[in-house]
């Protein structure tokens, strides 16, 4: 049996909404509250590139174990492109593989170009991304100079909104589905109009359900703190958007073992729900017990364990 390290007093359980800056990679930025915070138990939802900035959701303690159910909802981009250069990483941080001008091309082709991005359903992976090939990133391949696999991955873009354009540069906001390269999309475009195009800008303004006006600072969370507990959005609090379902201490204890309750019936009427719906099972006093999903099993409706929530060594026996 595996030794458990033991939990740091400081260790918080639960999401802190930061505002990333553009320059740091997403695990530099952990690394910094977790060496600086001692927050020993650290991950993120959803990683921004280097030159993005904007929402990233970090995940403290037990709230790591929500990654996978904050990771799946619309993103919300703003940025800026510049047109009449092609880069090898689809951003100005790249090298310039290939320059062109634009006489040819308007404002109105530009705008047209960005509404365009809402009829495609698949795009390419760029070479230097966290994008897997036989167990490596194809970014460790790029950088060897070694055959870069063309990929291509299924998307969803749900909004599109051309903002300022003025040659060379053009403004945009995406909401999209989680995964979706805003890079990949400004490279597509400069393809299309033939004088190539690489991202300038980029700010993820949300990260459903979850926006830049609930969002700190990084300088703010390393500076101040004695204030990180207050920011700290509770873990029985992480999904705002599900619904939170109160156990009696008997039931709270069947759910530790693993049983799954029935759906309303004999276990309450506060234990009614629909078919597929998702909750955070909570004991009275609201501390987190498991993620639950309606599910068919045995002819009844029960709600099924996505995820045990409840503390290490608390489980009923």
């Amino acid at each position: 049996m595996g030794r458990r390290h033991k939990r740091s007093e400081a260790q918080l359980d639960g999401l802190l909404v930061l505002h990333k800056p553009s320059g740091p990679t997403s695990a530099g930025c952990l690394n910094s509250i977790k060496h600086g915070l001692g927050q020993s138990k650290i991950g993120h939802a959803g990683t921004l590139d280097p030159l993005a900035e904007g929402v990233l959701l970090v995940l403290l303690g037990r709230g790591t174990k929500l990654a996978g159910y904050l990771t799946s909802g619309d993103k919300v981009y703003s940025g800026q492109m510049r047109l009449g250069v092609t880069t090898d990483t689809f951003d100005m941080q790249g090298k310039v593989v290939a320059e062109a001008g634009l006489e040819n091309i308007s404002p109105e082709d530009v705008r047209k170009a960005i509404l365009f991005w809402k009829d495609l359903t698949e795009q390419e992976v760029p070479a230097y991304s966290a994008a897997k090939h036989e167990g490596k990133p194809l970014y460790e391949l790029a950088r060897k100079g070694e055959a870069v696999p063309v990929k291509e991955k299924r998307i969803e873009i749900h909004e599109v909104e051309p903002l300022e354009i003025e040659l060379p540069t053009a403004r945009f906001r995406v909401r999209c589905l989680a995964g979706t390269y805003i890079r990949s999309l400004v490279h597509s475009l400069g393809i299309r109009l033939g004088c190539g195009a690489a991202l300038a800008q980029l700010t993820r303004e949300a990260c459903e359900p979850y926006g830049l006006a609930a969002a700190y600072s990084l300088d703010a969370v390393l500076g101040e703190p004695e204030l990180l507990p207050q920011r700290v959005i509770p873990l029985a609090k992480m999904l705002p958007h599900w619904r939170s379902i109160a156990l009696s201490p008997t039931l709270a204890a069947l759910v530790k073992n693993g049983a799954w309750l029935p759906v309303g019936g004999p276990s309450g009427q506060e234990l009614l729900g629909n078919s597929g719906e998702q909750v955070m099972l909570v004991e009275e006093g609201g501390e987190p017990v498991a993620l639950a999903q309606a599910t068919v099993k045995d002819g009844i409706l029960r709600w099924m364990i996505l995820r045990g929530l409840w503390q290490d060594g608390a489980a009923a026996t």
